[in-house]
């Protein structure tokens, strides 16, 4: 059985790991970046071919796969100039793993379903390493048919696969787990801070918690960072973050749910971007927090060495 033609439009911290494996899988590969050439020409280098636009890849491939930022970029590279449903021919499957709003997939999902292309929406749990490797979480929402069409494409790049539902019901997951993201990020900045005003250094705050029941692996690479100062222990920019837990209160009010916790988390990140760090990764929240509270993050680490 001849293999799909694959396209990967997005090949930044995410999606270079994610289309090296697609290729690695022995897959036909056509990618689009942007600015940053040394992912595609790395993957060029590897066999790929780079497409001018995201029509041109639409009339050579089978499956696409988006890695982008927000809604407003994966609705650009679909309906706009030079998108996808420009030269998509009937059958063509979109694979979203971007974190993206629910109403926007389900919106494009009727009007690609117009033109005989299916969206599938498959946003991504983990890191930028668990790219490289191969080994991310997806969460995909689609029917069962297409499905057992796409999995073996994703088993390339996903260590776990899970089928949640219809098409959007991916999208709705991810922002649950970012939800979570997001507020043990702010509630972590808050507690070291704390901490750190009662005589608490950050490195007796790790070495309590994250043996117990309450330590994770978001913990972990969160104070990576706090304790180690290594910027590069979790590749997630505030903006992102910020991005993601406004489409969680959107959702909830969609929904009509009271969410207090989601509203006081989106604050924190909100301020962080307000002031100009919305580049700084996730991690570096806890700076900023401690800054507010009349604190130096770095100089605490160092009292307590």
């Amino acid at each position: 059985m001849t293999k799909p033609v694959i396209g990967f439009i997005g090949v930044g911290y995410m999606g270079h790991g994610m289309a090296k494996n697609i290729r690695l899988g022995g897959y036909d590969l056509w990618v689009m970046g942007r600015s940053n050439r040394t992912p595609v020409d790395n993957l060029v280098s590897m066999g790929a071919t780079e497409a001018k636009s995201a029509a041109e890849m639409a009339a050579q491939c089978d499956i696409i796969h988006l890695c982008l930022s927000n809604s407003p970029q994966v609705e650009a590279v679909i309906t706009g100039p030079g998108g996808i449903l420009e030269g998509a021919r009937e059958g063509l499957i979109v694979i979203d793993t971007s974190t993206a709003d629910p109403t926007s997939t389900l919106r494009l999902a009727d009007l690609m379903a117009q033109r005989g292309v299916i969206l599938v929406d498959a946003p991504l749990g983990r890191t930028p390493k668990e790219a490289e490797a191969g080994t991310l979480d997806a969460m995909v929402g689609c029917d069962d048919a297409t499905f057992a069409t796409i999995q073996p494409v994703i088993d390339c790049w996903a260590g776990t696969i899970t089928h949640i539902g219809p098409v959007g019901s991916g999208h709705k997951m991810k922002l649950l787990m970012n939800f979570l993201g997001a507020s043990y990020a702010a509630l972590y900045s808050e507690a070291v801070a704390i901490g750190a005003k009662v005589g608490i250094a950050p490195q007796t705050f790790r070495k309590v918690i994250e043996p117990s029941r309450l330590g994770s692996g978001f913990f972990g690479t969160f104070m990576q960072y706090v304790c180690d100062r290594d910027e590069n222990a979790h590749k997630f920019t505030i903006a992102n973050m910020s991005k993601d837990i406004r489409y969680v209160n959107a959702m909830a009010t969609d929904a009509g749910v009271m969410n207090v916790m989601a509203s006081a988390a989106r604050h924190y990140f909100t301020h962080a971007e307000a002031i100009g760090a919305g580049a700084d990764f996730v991690p570096m929240l806890s700076d900023h927090v401690g800054r507010l509270n009349g604190l130096d993050m770095a100089a605490e680490v160092k009292k307590g060495e």
